[in-house]
Formats: structure tokens, C-alpha cells, sequence
């Protein structure tokens, strides 16, 4: 009897320690039904870098309505690096005093008054890119901040992470998000090093297929130990990665340079259609409060956002390439599709594109663009111009580093 008391006993400990241990296994899993479509908004790095305080983020916010950008589906504020103060005794992390003398939660909620959302930045390792504190080892204080701060968007970066394995680093700043209790996009900005497109879809919400942007059309920069990369050779790098992007889950090409001067206006539009055609993050990464009118027309193109909202999510495709014109398709909701002829070539072009040829199969989407069975009429999506029926044979010209991007709708 003593001896069946004992085990009891035992067995009733053991079971105890169990289920309170049990209460502490994490969830890696992001936060559901964020980001059912392409995340929309404004981020500083690409014009300010670390040239960031609160009066600039208020005036940026006051811009995001103002220019009509919110109407158009801008959403997200992001603070990018170096807004960091430094942690407190507890090891809590604190905005610069001087730039957010207010402090982030009075920042928070003044964007959240506009209708907007806020965005913040760290980063895995110790350090973030700009030297400011990372989240490495305060993993969960941090998450508990930025939920207390009434943060939206957290962008998270992978500098100073000698050691680290990503997909362990980035689950460890997933389960103290689901532990903080804010329901927050998760941005992974791993550069595409460990494949992040593979395992980030469970963790994240976009993550990164590259490295830097950089602000030209057709080049790359070598920075010695790291390069940067134009807008074309971002736009090749996503090859073969259309199949893992979907609702609350993205590719991530990168911030948009449109607007930073050194493109033209063509190229703005090229980069702005080509973006809608991957369903990539619409990040504006301007001065939105001194931008000029061209650039305004082409970041609230809503013709053209509406291809990279559409809610059916399937990032588009490239179909051919003849003379340097690439011809790209993207299948949307309702029987539409969204195609964009990309002229790479600095010259003119003139090009002929026979609907009727053959059918366009989609084998990701299952779905087929074939013009013998159902007929559609088009439009412009720049000119904002009827342009006709696929009826007929598409006989156009396209400038230099420029696109011509139709909405292909059924006639019923």
C-alpha cells in the first residue's frame, strides 16, 4: 500500500512538471490573417537612412493622406534604422530621446489617428545594420515593447548575427510577437541568404529574396564585401519564386525607388508596374511630402495597384522574351489577367502580339489565357485608355525602359 501511495504520488509530480513545462513550448507561428494582400506603404531608409525623427515621421503621415496616397491603399509608416536609444536597467529598449523626445507610443498613436499603421525596424543580431542595438538576447522584451508601443509592423533585419541559423533566429522573434499578444506583420529582411521563401511562410509575412535595392534601373553597385542591385537585376532574382507567394505570405523585392531621382519617368513606371506584377510589397521609399506630380500619378496609379491587390494573390510571370521586350502575365480574380510588356532595351521597340496564336497555360494558378474560347476587351492601365479587344492582333511602340501594362477583362 505504501509502495502504490509512492508511485502515485510520483506519477502525479511527474505529470504535473510535464503539463506546467508544456506551458511554455512557443509558437513559431505568425500571427493569421495579416497581409491577405501585398503590404502597402512608406518606409525611410531608402531617402533618409538614419536621418530620422518624430516631427519627419508626423509630416510623413500628414503627406500619406494629403497626396491621396492612403486613399489609394498605403497603410504602414515603417521607422527603419537608427531610431534606437539604448535599454534601460532592465534591459528594455528605449527610442532617441532627442529625435522621439516624445516617445513611440505618443508617435503611435498619432499615426493611428490619421487612419494609418505604424511600422518599426530591428534586427536579429546584436547590432542592427546602423549599429544601434538588435533584438539578439532580448528577443521577448523587445516584442513586449513594441505591443505596449502599439506597433503594427516590425521589419527585421540580419546584421551582426555571427552564429545564428536564420529560420531559428526569426521563429525565436515570432514566438515573442505571439507571446506579446499584438497581432504584428512580421517582415523578414534576411536578403535571401537562407532561402527564407522555403520556411518563411509559417514564420512571416514577406520576406526578402535579395539584397539591397539600389537607385538605378539597370546596374549593380559593389560595395567590396557586398553588392546592391537595380531594379532589373532585382526583378531577374525572382526567378523561380512565384510558387511560394500568396495571401499573408510575399516575396519581398525590396523598398521602391520611385520618386529618389534617378530614375526617369519612364523607368518609375516600369519599376511601379513591375512590382504589381510580382505581387510585391508596395513600399514607397520617397520624400512623400515634396514629391512631384509625375511621381504622385505613379505611386496612386490605382488601375495599376489593382493588379497587386488583386485577392486572388498569384504573383505574375514571365511568359517570353523577343527583342528585348519581355512580356509578363498575371492571373487575377473574375477570369481577368493583368499583362505588362517590358521594353529592357534603352531604344523604342515596336511590338506584335497575336492573342490568337496558342493559349497562355498557367500551370501554378491552373488557369488559361486562350482567346478561341473567350474573348476580352483591354485597357491601359497608364493612359487610362480603351485599347481595344483581343480580337485583334496588339500593335504598339514602347519607349525605352518603359512598359505598356493592359487589364484584360472578359466579355461576357
Amino acid at each position: 500500500m505504501k509502495k502504490f501511495s509512492f508511485l502515485a504520488l510520483f506519477l502525479s509530480i511527474t505529470i504535473t512538471a510535464f503539463s506546467q513545462g508544456n506551458n511554455y513550448v512557443q509558437n513559431y507561428n505568425k500571427y493569421e490573417n495579416l497581409a491577405l494582400t501585398p503590404p502597402m506603404g512608406w518606409n525611410s531608409w531608402n531617402k533618409f537612412a538614419c536621418n530620422v525623427d518624430e516631427n519627419m515621421i508626423r509630416q510623413i503621415a500628414d503627406a500619406m493622406v494629403s497626396t491621396g496616397m492612403k486613399d489609394a491603399g498605403y497603410t504602414y509608416i515603417n521607422i527603419d534604422d537608427c531610431w534606437h536609444g539604448g535599454r534601460d536597467s532592465l534591459g528594455f529598449i528605449y527610442p532617441d530621446p532627442v529625435r522621439f523626445p516624445s516617445g513611440m507610443k505618443a508617435l503611435a498613436d498619432y499615426i493611428h489617428s490619421k487612419g494609418l499603421k505604424i511600422g518599426i525596424y530591428s534586427d536579429a543580431g546584436s547590432q542592427t545594420c546602423g549599429g544601434r542595438p538588435g533584438s539578439r538576447g532580448y528577443e521577448f522584451q523587445d516584442a513586449l515593447t513594441y505591443a505596449a508601443w502599439g506597433i503594427d509592423y516590425l521589419k527585421y533585419d540580419w546584421c551582426n548575427t555571427e552564429g545564428l541559423k536564420a529560420e531559428g533566429a526569426y521563429k525565436t522573434i515570432t514566438a515573442a510577437l505571439r507571446r506579446a499578444g499584438r497581432p504584428i506583420v512580421l517582415s523578414i529582411c534576411e536578403w535571401g541568404n537562407d532561402k527564407p521563401w522555403e520556411w518563411g511562410p509559417q514564420v512571416g509575412h514577406l520576406w526578402r529574396t535579395t539584397g539591397d535595392i539600389y537607385n538605378c534601373f539597370d546596374c549593380i553597385k559593389d560595395h567590396g564585401t557586398w553588392k546592391a542591385f537595380g531594379v532589373m537585376q532585382i526583378l531577374d532574382k525572382q526567378d523561380g519564386l512565384r510558387r511560394y507567394a500568396g495571401p499573408g505570405h510575399w516575396n519581398d523585392p525590396d523598398m521602391m525607388e520611385i520618386g529618389n531621382g534617378q530614375l526617369t519617368p519612364a523607368e518609375d513606371r516600369a519599376h511601379f508596374s513591375m512590382w504589381a506584377m510580382l505581387a510585391a510589397p508596395l513600399i514607397a521609399g520617397n520624400d512623400i511630402r515634396s514629391m512631384d506630380k509625375e511621381t504622385q500619378e505613379v505611386l496612386t496609379n490605382k488601375d495599376v495597384i489593382a493588379v497587386n491587390q488583386d485577392s486572388l494573390g498569384v504573383q505574375g510571370f514571365k511568359h517570353e522574351t523577343r527583342d528585348s521586350v519581355e512580356t509578363w502575365l498575371k492571373p487575377m480574380k473574375n477570369g481577368a489577367w493583368a499583362v505588362c510588356f517590358l521594353n529592357r532595351s534603352t531604344k523604342v521597340k515596336s511590338i506584335e502580339f497575336n492573342w490568337q496564336e496558342k493559349p497562355i497555360v498557367d500551370e501554378l494558378s491552373k488557369r488559361e489565357l486562350n482567346t478561341a474560347v473567350r474573348q476580352y476587351k483591354m485597357k491601359n492601365l497608364w493612359t487610362k485608355k480603351d485599347a481595344g479587344t483581343t480580337k485583334k492582333v496588339l500593335k504598339a511602340t514602347i519607349q525605352g525602359h518603359d512598359v505598356l501594362m493592359l487589364a484584360l477583362t472578359e466579355i461576357k
